[in-house]
């Protein structure tokens, strides 16, 4: 199987941040704006997930999002999920795969708030995984790195920021 299989086997639509992805689940059930933080506009979903796909040619560009967001793998080779903590300026990154030996994972979470964005591993031809969100995911809460802006912040991540933006 290739990218090209699952694209078509779940209907996945070019994703703005960059490979594919089909919403799989949103919640019927709402949370209203008074049962979650400040930082959120309006009400949620409980939680949305989705299919994501990643052809060794793509990337995540660098974003955040006001929800934790776990990540789960499922099919090709592994991918890597750079997290920038905004607060310390930390960096770490994530390997979704399924060879524990290599320091791979079938799951991960990117705390909300976080600075994030990943690309297929060296060597991959694609990356299937799926992103769970909760509360749910609302493009009122995606906000897109702007890398001048990311420089400035954490000049000692430039190597990471120019890959990903």
């Amino acid at each position: 199987m290739n990218a090209a299989y699952w694209v078509n086997a779940f209907g996945m639509q070019p994703h703005p941040e960059g490979g594919y992805y089909a919403e799989t689940y949103r919640s019927s059930e709402l949370l209203p704006k008074a049962g979650l933080p400040d930082r959120f506009s309006g009400s949620r979903s409980v939680s949305t997930a989705i299919y994501f796909l990643l052809e060794s040619h793509h990337v995540s560009a660098l974003h955040r999002i006001q929800s934790d967001e776990v990540w789960h793998f499922y099919a090709g080779g592994p991918l890597e999920v750079f997290v920038i903590e905004p607060a310390t300026g930390n960096l770490s990154i994530i390997r979704l795969g399924a060879d524990p030996d290599q320091g791979e994972v079938f799951q991960a979470v990117v705390p909300a708030g976080s600075w994030f964005g990943s690309k297929p591993a060296a060597g991959t031809a694609y990356s299937l995984v799926g992103c769970t969100v909760a509360p749910g995911f609302d493009f009122a809460d995606f906000e897109l790195a702007k890398p001048e802006e990311m420089l400035q912040q954490f000049p000692q991540h430039r190597a990471v920021i120019e890959l990903l933006s």
